[in-house]
């Protein structure tokens, strides 16, 4: 029998298949925890800084004691995925507040109450958090009113899906539904795996003035090779 010394295994806990044969897996590996989508790693607990980064950006008006702040923000993320984005903005901005996750994957509400409560706590039992089950596509198309801050970390990039269905996400015609559905002074924040200048043109014919921020997986990671682009109404 052939023994690996000093590398620890990954071990698989749990997953999750969509319909159109998308398949979640969550992996614990040395004390942290990684979802992966097939072979791909998506996330992990080990590298959060993005995530987090993409609240503050989102969310910096929000914050208590910002003069802008509303009397109750309302913030929309798209994508629960390790619940890093939901903690960042639950820490921001304060009470009282509503804060709307769409996530897709019933199974990943359930790992976030379940696996990843020893390393983000309680996020889902807040009484500033509201999950709806679904697609982000359709939390929106339902009329959830006007949000404060969309945050959306859903696909690497619209190059880049997911799924599939996805694709609807970034057609002109959902972009201005996005748009529509921010609050006087409101924002969107995107999350993509690297800058996509086609992207922020989209997002220019869409009627965003849209500025690139660069962020690295990691605080003090040398390259920063990720994108959040913050988009405001022009």
């Amino acid at each position: 029998m052939r023994r690996e010394w000093g590398v620890k295994p990954y071990l698989k806990i749990a997953e999750a298949a969509l319909p159109d044969g998308t398949v979640f897996t969550l992996h614990r590996h040395d004390g942290q925890i990684y979802l992966k989508n097939g072979p791909l790693d998506l996330m992990s607990t080990s590298l959060t800084y993005s995530e987090q980064y993409l609240a503050e950006l989102g969310c910096a008006d929000l914050v208590e004691g910002e003069p802008r702040r509303p009397e109750h923000p309302r913030i929309l993320i798209g994508g629960l995925g390790l619940g890093f984005t939901l903690k960042k903005a639950l820490e921001m901005v304060g009470r009282p507040a509503t804060i709307t996750v769409a996530e897709l994957v019933p199974e990943i509400v359930e790992w976030n109450r379940t696996f990843l409560v020893e390393h983000n706590g309680p996020l889902l039992d807040d009484e500033r958090t509201d999950i709806y089950q679904g697609d982000f596509y359709d939390c929106l198309k339902d009329g959830g009113g006007k949000f404060d801050a969309i945050l959306i970390d859903i696909d690497d990039s619209p190059d880049f899906l997911i799924t599939e269905g996805n694709s609807r996400l970034y057609t002109q015609r959902f972009l201005h539904t996005i748009r529509g559905s921010l609050a006087p002074g409101g924002c969107v924040a995107y999350w993509v795996a690297e800058p996509t200048p086609s992207f922020e043109r989209t997002l220019g014919k869409a009627g965003f003035e849209v500025e690139l921020f660069r962020v690295g997986p990691h605080e003090k990671s040398k390259r920063a090779r990720h994108g959040i682009y913050l988009c405001r109404k022009g």
